[in-house]
């Protein structure tokens, strides 16, 4: 079932470079903490596509429809403790080992996962935990992610995502604690088997992170984000950023799949950005 390859999202900003309108403007940003909450989206998405993935069948890893294209790569190992259709709660065991390469991301370690009932089933939970040797491209990720479906239409289904005890630490060996609760839906494609014509959207929202010398970076869905499976990036939308320096609105333009959006400072002060 397609609908269940949800590749949910949130704040995608990847790497941000912050181009000043005025040539001769210099703006001070906080890309450590931006980055570190593009990575932690990065992180929770994956782990995520992984999750709908081995539980897609509910069954175990390797009854798998072959219709669905695998958030999981080969080179992992993938083990469920109850193979049996339609008896839960499943815990699913994914070991990348020492270094598991696929779609140009490395992990390594372990992450369980555990769901309590078919995942598109209203009141259903997937619970995804990292172990403590558990990294993404060199980042040390550690924390639990909640995903329960909260759909009341079955024509959009629903899902709130809670972060607790988040950690990641970044390549310089940066440590950064982070929490939130996001909602996701899915808009389009969920009677189809394409994955092409999938759309979500984040209705609402609020993230926080931490850095260890004391620094923040607060995010806060103010205008629904649009994530087509088909672009890149986000499309459409708007957050408000705030943190030491940041203060004022990302805005991903009007629906176009390209790689461009703008922050306009709380002082009228417009930047273009680049999102790599």
């Amino acid at each position: 079932m397609k609908n269940l390859k949800l590749y949910t999202f949130g704040l995608l900003l990847m790497s941000l470079s912050f181009v000043s309108c005025n040539k001769d403007e210099d703006f001070a940003v906080d890309k450590e903490l931006v980055n570190t909450s593009a990575d932690i989206d990065l992180t929770n998405e994956l782990d995520f596509n992984s999750g709908i993935d081995v539980s897609s069948d509910n069954s175990s890893y390797s009854d798998r429809s072959s219709l669905q294209t695998n958030a999981v790569a080969p080179c992992a190992s993938v083990s469920v403790d109850n193979a049996t259709p339609g008896v839960f709660p499943k815990v699913f065991t994914i070991d990348f080992g020492t270094g598991c390469t696929y779609n140009g991301m490395t992990r390594s370690g372990i992450i369980t996962i555990t769901i309590t009932d078919y995942v598109m089933n209203n009141g259903s939970i997937m619970t995804i935990e990292r172990g403590s040797n558990y990294y993404v491209n060199g980042r040390k990720v550690e924390g639990t992610v909640v995903y329960e479906n909260t759909t009341t239409n079955p024509a959009t289904p629903q899902w709130t995502r809670t972060i607790t005890n988040g950690k990641i630490t970044n390549l310089a060996g940066v440590v950064f604690n982070h929490y939130g609760t996001r909602t996701v839906k899915q808009t389009a494609g969920v009677s189809t088997l394409l994955l092409a014509d999938n759309i979500y959207e984040i209705t609402s929202g609020n993230h926080t992170i931490t850095k260890s010398d004391g620094s923040s970076l607060s995010v806060t869905v103010v205008e629904p984000l649009i994530k087509k499976y088909a672009c890149s990036h986000i499309s459409q939308g708007q957050l408000d950023l705030q943190g030491s320096v940041l203060d004022g609105i990302l805005d991903y333009g009007n629906n176009t799949c390209d790689n461009l959006a703008t922050y306009t400072h709380s002082n009228g002060n417009v930047y273009n950005v680049i999102l790599y």
